[in-house]
């Protein structure tokens, strides 16, 4: 299995981008839940014992994320996330509340980047040069690094969410359509948290 590497942020960091940010959302299959973003910058020339442990969030145990997000937020340069809800998802569709969520997250960052690296997407309201990397999760650190963060906020979120809507197994599917989901979803009906303009959501609530 590849590595993410720190390959592609060098190259930019040569070429006189001395910040350089990560992007990668989570979320966005989902049937409940908001979809969220983060953000990552790395120091110049980073080399942390515990990046050799970071891979795309989904390769990674829920034991291993939430280590390495406290040691990314200890150590990252900046770190911005933004989370876009359910029924905002619904108002303007789920690609744009990808990209306004991965937006959010650029914009909360202490400092400015230089150029932002971003997983598959590009974002036409971004004023900075950016590059959407296929598979830039699985091949660039500060990418990985953002997946992380995102995975954990959004998770946490879930939880949360378990909590306020009990019954729905929130805490354990994080909202994805699971068999379990979609059979407590038939039964008690859709929760605030769902989204509505998803089909299978869209089913059980007769829209």
């Amino acid at each position: 299995m590849k590595l993410p590497t720190f390959d592609e942020e060098a190259k930019l960091q040569a070429q006189g981008f001395r910040l350089v940010a990560g992007v990668d959302e989570v979320g966005r299959g989902a049937l409940a839940g908001p979809v969220t973003a983060a953000a990552v910058i790395l120091p110049l020339g980073a080399n942390f014992p515990w990046l050799r442990l970071v891979r795309d969030s989904k390769q990674l145990t829920a034991a291993q994320r939430d280590r390495l997000f406290d040691l990314i937020r200890d150590s990252a340069s900046a770190v911005g996330v933004g989370v876009v809800s359910s029924d905002v998802i619904d108002r303007i569709g789920i690609a744009s509340a990808t990209r306004r969520a991965m937006f959010e997250a650029l914009q909360s960052l202490a400092v400015q980047p230089g150029c932002v690296l971003i997983d598959w997407l590009t974002l036409p309201q971004l004023r900075l040069r950016q590059q959407g990397i296929r598979k830039g999760d699985a091949l660039c650190l500060s990418i990985a690094c953002a997946s992380i963060v995102a995975k954990v906020t959004r998770d946490r979120i879930m939880v949360d969410l378990d909590v306020r809507y009990p019954g729905y197994g929130f805490g354990d599917h994080k909202g994805y359509g699971t068999d379990a989901h979609l059979r407590r979803l038939t039964a008690q009906g859709a929760s605030p948290g769902h989204r509505t303009s998803f089909r299978p959501v869209r089913l059980v609530v007769g829209g």
